[in-house]
């Protein structure tokens, strides 16, 4: 809180302000100013060159390396109490001392958006609606036309005030037929207070009876609570991972603790946070990048105030205030989705177990594919590890087989065996699903006149064809022309589009299974706002027989009637210069596979390959992910790569071509002069696409056995960094421990 002043009439503060600059800045406070002082961790509104600036306070001064009287004044301070605790700004020190990464956007990226300006926390207040006495007419006289509007009129009939919280699990597009209701004079909007207390509670599901694998891995973590521990819950898929989570987590609910759980991606983990739900009612609150910058300020304070048990959220919401921590779960740990590609690179999966380590709680990271850092950890001892090596409710793991495909007319990407297995499974009442990492309808355009490629403007990337516009996309720069529109590459000019996407397999798909419900998801087709859901809710239904997806089907996905999924081509991942790109693969089919046969139904996979005696496809079909990880960690550990030693890159971009290469030389050379002990820094090397959006991109690898060298030799050096760029004109970025390495 803002606290009173005492005998100084000036006040010294040391504040990290919003802005990519490597230090933070003093400054003065007038003590006989009518406000209080402010406390450290709250926000304040500071002069910051020509312009102002939102900065938090970090510490008070008694002296500065600059004159008091040249000190500029805090103009205003923004919150009492406090927003952040010391607890939070530990960890942003932390995690700024570690990614290398200007003070002021670390604390930046642990606030909501809504908080990074010039502005308070949001009024805790929600729409809400009621049926007028001309709508309760229109109703009774059935003078209502539309099976919505219907529906929304009969759910208002049933409260005197009917919330938006309410109306939350309603189909999307409720809002435009308020409206319509609203200009008819049918209903009255009203605005009304957000207290979660009093937001009616669901009712709880009947508590699963967990099985001897789930309640010993719940046990083992409940013995842990009260200090931190990293436990990793290796089930496999359909082992009733979340029923874990359930228990542990009713276990601190029952202590008046919280608990924070991070997902990969909320789009297609709605079904885990309906059982979350049912389990807890409106303990629960959800933070994710679909929620507007208000809503998710609102959710973030809700939950500093310690009226949200249980907060469900991506990557950002591991910043989340929690002053009651109890426990973490982060699920799906091994997804590359918790690490942020751009700005500040930190991994949400690490800083979530630094986070339980500086708070004293454990973390479970739970996944049927862990990481193979985190295996590494778990051979080291640093991490305990858990194992459900059985489906729960006796469900039976799906068959994996790998069929070859070679020499073998396709038609539309499918073999017949793949064909005649949809068939018969259809026959019987089953779903199938379809997976193929490809969207679009074509990945290349070829002129068959004289055999050119045909490239984006502005990225060293062919362009991909998608059928539906009638036009080439590139999937980096997201830039798109028609093709009655394209340059023309020669006179006997013939463009036709070579290769397969998800598009084309829907096409042949209809053609060959005119009769059933097919549908798409990848994100084209899921594009408008709740599209998503709507798909999902019509497969659970069986309003889908077929469906076709990318990667954004591998997760989070648990129907009872697929019984059969089509790996359409397993073969683009398994040449990949990427050293990580083996690993991706063998998670992505062993979860793909996984959404087959989650009940009583027994499940097939089918993976379809011009390969099938490739290594990887053998030990990852007859042996299971664990051989996979024993022989990749001892390939990693001979080749001492991650995680056996620790990477940095640094990247630089510019529109110039040649100036990259020599900012990135110049880095090196002042990387060298360090003494990097045991460093082996790499001469500078284009990216693995190196024009992107009209941009020339290149890099360097560090890469030493122990991170705190690497660390070392970054953090003596980042300020003539940071001058070298600004004399050559690139920008550049650091990123420690890359996902991407190329």
């Amino acid at each position: 809180m803002l606290l009173s002043p005492e005998a100084a009439r000036v006040y010294i503060l040391n504040v990290a302000v919003f802005a990519p600059l490597r230090q933070c800045f003093d400054y003065r406070f007038d003590g006989d100013r009518d406000e209080l002082v402010p406390a450290i961790g709250a926000r304040v509104w500071v002069p910051f060159g020509r312009s102002q600036r939102v900065g938090v306070v970090l510490a008070w001064r008694e002296s500065s390396a600059t004159e008091v009287e040249k000190l500029k004044a805090v103009l205003e301070c923004l919150d009492d109490p406090p927003l952040l605790t010391a607890q939070a700004l530990e960890l942003a020190a932390w995690s700024a001392r570690y990614y290398q990464h200007p003070p002021g956007d670390v604390i930046a990226a642990m606030l909501p958006t809504w908080l990074r300006r010039r502005r308070g926390l949001p009024v805790q207040v929600m729409d809400g609606w009621t049926l007028t006495e001309h709508g309760e007419q229109a109703v009774e006289n059935q003078q209502v036309s539309g099976e919505r509007q219907v529906r929304l009129l009969r759910l208002l009939s049933r409260k005197s005030v009917t919330s938006a919280a309410v109306l939350a699990d309603e189909p999307s597009g409720w809002r435009p037929v308020m409206r319509r209701l609203l200009a008819r004079g049918w209903v009255e909007q009203h605005q009304i207070e957000n207290d979660r207390q009093s937001l009616p509670q669901p009712v709880a599901t009947t508590t699963v009876a967990l099985n001897e694998e789930q309640q010993a891995a719940a046990n083992l973590i409940e013995t842990h609570v009260g200090g931190f521990k990293a436990i990793v819950l290796q089930g496999v898929t359909g082992s009733g991972k979340t029923e874990v989570y359930l228990e542990a987590i009713t276990q601190r609910l029952a202590a008046a603790q919280q608990a924070l759980v991070l997902v990969p991606e909320i789009a297609l983990t709605k079904q885990l946070v309906a059982r979350f739900q049912d389990r807890f009612g409106n303990q629960v609150g959800v933070i994710h990048s679909a929620l507007s910058d208000r809503e998710r300020a609102l959710t973030w304070d809700a939950c500093r105030r310690g009226q949200i048990g249980v907060l469900i959220g991506t990557r950002s919401a591991v910043w989340s205030g929690v002053p009651n921590l109890g426990l973490i779960v982060v699920d799906e740990e091994h997804d590359s989705s918790y690490k942020q590609q751009d700005g500040f690179r930190y991994s949400a999966r690490d800083i979530a177990i630094v986070r339980a380590q500086l708070e004293g709680v454990p973390v479970v990271l739970g996944s049927a594919t862990p990481a193979l850092e985190t295996l590494a950890n778990v051979e080291r001892g640093k991490f305990l590890r858990v194992r459900l090596d059985q489906r729960a409710q006796a469900a039976a793991m799906p068959r994996i087989h790998c069929v070859d495909v070679r020499g073998l007319q396709l038609i539309g990407g499918l073999g017949h065996h793949l064909v005649t297995a949809m068939r018969e499974h259809l026959a019987r009442g089953e779903q199938v699903m379809l997976f193929l990492n490809r969207r679009g309808y074509a990945p290349l355009l070829i002129c068959r006149s004289c055999g050119e490629l045909r490239r984006c403007d502005r990225c060293d990337a062919y362009l991909v064809y998608h059928k539906h516009i009638n036009a080439a996309r590139c999937h980096h720069c997201d830039s798109h022309r028609s093709l009655r529109w394209m340059t023309r590459c020669c006179e006997a000019e013939e463009t036709v589009p070579i290769g397969l996407g998800t598009e084309q397999l829907e096409e042949a798909v209809r053609e060959l299974f005119p009769e059933h419900n097919i549908c798409r998801i990848d994100r084209d087709s899921v594009r408008r706002v709740g599209a998503l859901d709507e798909i999902l809710q019509a497969v659970a239904e069986h309003r889908i027989d077929i469906l076709i997806g990318t990667q954004m089907v591998a997760k989070g996905l648990d129907f009872a009637d697929i019984t059969l999924v089509g790996v359409v081509d397993a073969d683009s991942r398994l040449h990949s210069i990427d050293f990580r790109a083996e690993e991706r693969l063998a998670q992505l089919l062993i979860q793909v596979a996984g959404r087959a046969g989650r009940a009583a139904k027994a499940g097939t996979v089918l993976v379809q390959t011009h390969q099938p005696e490739h290594s990887v496809l053998q030990r990852i079909i007859a042996d299971g992910y664990e051989a996979y990880a024993r022989v990749a960690l001892q390939e990693r550990r001979e080749t001492q790569l991650p995680p056996y030693a620790a990477m940095a890159i640094v990247r630089a971009e510019s529109p110039v071509a040649t100036r990259p290469s020599e900012f990135l030389q110049q880095v090196r050379n002042l990387l060298l002069s360090n003494e990097p002990a045991n460093s082996e820094i790499s001469y500078p090397l284009p990216a693995l696409m190196e024009r992107r959006a009209g941009r020339y991109r290149a890099l360097i690898v560090i890469r030493n056995p122990h991170r705190a060298q690497i660390g070392r030799i970054l953090s003596e050096s980042l300020l003539q960094v940071d001058a070298l760029a600004r004399k050559i004109r690139v920008r550049w970025s650091l990123d420690i421990d890359p996902q991407d390495t190329l």
